[in-house]
C-alpha cells in the first residue's frame, strides 16, 4: 500500500511540474528601443566636391588631350579634302546640359554664308493692331488662342513661333510641354515674346537660326574649305562668340540690359571637321 501511494505521488509530480520552473513573462515596456538614424543632407559644397571626384574617375578617350590651333586644323582638313574642293567645314560644339536648363538656341547673321538659307515659316500669337502688323511684316500664320488646338493637332508646322506678352500665360499650360522640348516655345530670354513682332520678323529675314539637340550638341556649317583663311577664321570666331553668349560662357550686354537671367551650359568640346576629314579638337576656341 505504501508503494502504491508513493507511485501516485511521483506520477502527479511528473504531470504537474513545479510552477517555479515555468518561464516568467515580463509585460513591462521596453526601455531601450531601436533608434532610427537620420541620414544627413549633403550641402551644395559637398555635392560639388562629389561631382568633381566622380568626373576625375571617368575614363577619358585617348584623343581627349590632342588639340590643334584653328589654323593648323584648317591646314590638315584642306590636305585631306584635296580632291573635294567644294567640301564644307562643320563646327561641333558640345555643351553640358545641367538639370533645369533648356536647349541652347539663337539666331545670327553670318559674315559670309556657307549654306543656302532654309525657308522660315513664322507663326504669331497676336490680336488687333499687332496681328495686322505681323501680317504686313510677312508672318505666315497669325491668330489668337484658336491656334493652340491647331498646333496640338499638327495642322501647323512652324519653324518659329512668336507671341505677344498678353497671350503668353494663356498658351503656356497647353503648349509648354509640347513646344518646350522642340525649342519652339516663345521665351522672353530668346526674344520670341515681344510686342515688336514686325521688327523681329524683319531681323529674321537677314539671319538664320541655330540650335542644339537634346544632348546640348550644336552643329553648324561655318565655311567652304576653298575660302580664304581670313573668311574661315572670321566665320569661326563669330559663331563661337554667339554660342558662348547664348550658353552663358561669355557676357551678353544686351541680355543684361534687359534683366534676363543667364543660363550656363559649360562647353566640354569644340571640334572642326569636314565631309571626309577627321574631327579635330580646337585649342584656341
Amino acid at each position: 500500500m505504501s508503494l502504491g501511494l508513493l507511485g501516485r505521488q511521483c506520477c502527479r509530480s511528473a504531470l504537474q511540474p513545479n510552477s517555479l520552473l515555468l518561464r516568467q513573462f515580463n509585460t513591462t515596456s521596453v526601455l531601450f528601443a531601436r533608434r532610427e538614424k537620420k541620414i544627413p543632407t549633403p550641402t551644395k559644397k559637398q555635392l560639388a566636391a562629389k561631382a568633381r571626384k566622380k568626373a576625375l574617375k571617368v575614363r577619358k578617350h585617348i584623343y581627349d588631350a590632342e588639340k590643334m590651333p584653328l589654323q593648323d586644323a584648317i591646314a590638315v582638313l584642306r590636305a585631306v579634302e584635296v580632291a573635294r574642293p567644294n567640301a564644307t567645314l562643320e563646327l561641333t560644339v558640345k555643351t553640358a546640359m545641367p538639370k533645369g536648363t533648356t536647349i541652347p538656341k539663337g539666331r545670327l547673321t553670318w559674315p559670309r554664308e556657307a549654306k543656302p538659307r532654309t525657308e522660315e515659316r513664322v507663326l504669331v500669337f497676336a490680336e488687333g493692331r499687332l496681328a495686322e502688323e505681323a501680317k504686313r511684316a510677312g508672318a505666315h500664320i497669325v491668330g489668337g488662342l484658336e491656334l493652340v488646338d491647331d498646333i496640338i493637332n499638327g495642322r501647323h508646322n512652324p519653324t518659329t513661333i512668336l507671341c505677344v506678352p498678353s497671350l503668353l500665360r494663356s498658351i503656356t499650360p497647353k503648349l509648354g510641354r509640347l513646344l518646350g522640348p522642340k525649342g519652339l516655345m516663345p521665351s522672353e530670354r530668346r526674344g520670341t515674346v515681344t510686342e515688336d513682332i514686325a521688327g523681329y520678323i524683319r531681323r529674321m529675314q537677314g539671319s538664320v537660326e541655330w540650335k542644339g539637340d537634346k544632348d546640348g550638341t550644336i552643329r553648324a556649317a561655318v565655311a567652304k574649305i576653298t575660302w580664304p583663311l581670313e573668311d574661315i577664321t572670321k566665320n569661326f570666331r563669330y559663331f563661337s562668340g554667339v554660342v558662348k553668349k547664348a550658353t552663358g560662357n561669355a557676357r551678353d550686354p544686351e541680355a543684361e540690359a534687359k534683366g534676363q537671367g543667364r543660363q550656363v551650359n559649360p562647353l566640354t568640346r569644340i571640334v572642326l571637321s569636314s565631309s571626309q576629314g577627321p574631327a579635330i579638337q580646337i585649342a584656341d576656341f
